[in-house]
């Protein structure tokens, strides 16, 4: 018995050690790549609706130098309608169609970002999506070292729940310990909506 209460108190220990040293390297890494590169190098898109893909294609264009991600949004095909009728060379356009949420948007990419050394990006989703989307992007993006600067394309919907932010957030910290985000856990997680 006294021996079970060691391996749970010592099991205890690691784990707040672990999530401390993630509260506080967390900011640093995201401090230094602020320091690094204060201007975004890249436009990354969460999918999720047409209107962020439109959106991005208009803000692109005030950013001409930028290279743009986009996350399992619309259908390969649509999207180059999409940025072709703004004039947006496919040259700048990376569609990525792996991820299967938004935790997997961020989780597909990130390696993408660090072999080209992107440290900062502008990140694009709908308003009532930004909190969720921001919480996951501190976790992911913050742990790898890569800044992120938030662009919001207006929705009209209300703010997503604190339980799916919470939800994620305990996702993208499974990531960061395992490499895996429970995405395949998907029927149950729907249950947090």
């Amino acid at each position: 018995m006294l021996n079970r209460k060691r391996k749970r108190f010592k099991l205890l220990l690691l784990a707040s050690t672990a999530l401390t040293v993630l509260l506080v390297i967390i900011p640093v890494r995201l401090a230094i790549a602020h320091l690094q590169a204060p201007q975004p190098q890249a436009i990354f898109t969460l999918g999720g609706g047409i209107e962020r893909e439109i959106f991005t294609a208009g803000f692109a264009l005030a950013h001409p130098t930028l290279e743009i991600w986009v996350s399992t949004g619309v259908p390969t095909y649509r999207s180059n309608e999409i940025f072709r009728a703004y004039g947006i060379s496919e040259s700048r356009l990376h569609i990525d169609r792996r991820a299967v949420d938004t935790v997997t948007n961020f989780t597909t990419l990130v390696a993408d970002f660090k072999s080209r050394h992107i440290q900062h990006l502008y990140v694009v989703t709908s308003a009532h999506h930004i909190p969720r989307a921001m919480a996951i992007a501190t976790i992911i993006l913050g742990s790898q070292g890569i800044a992120f600067t938030p662009v919001s394309v207006p929705s009209g919907e209300p703010t997503e729940s604190w339980l799916r932010i919470f939800r994620d957030v305990c996702r993208s910290l499974l990531w960061i310990l395992t490499g895996r985000t429970g995405a395949s856990f998907s029927n149950i997680l729907e249950v947090w909506r």
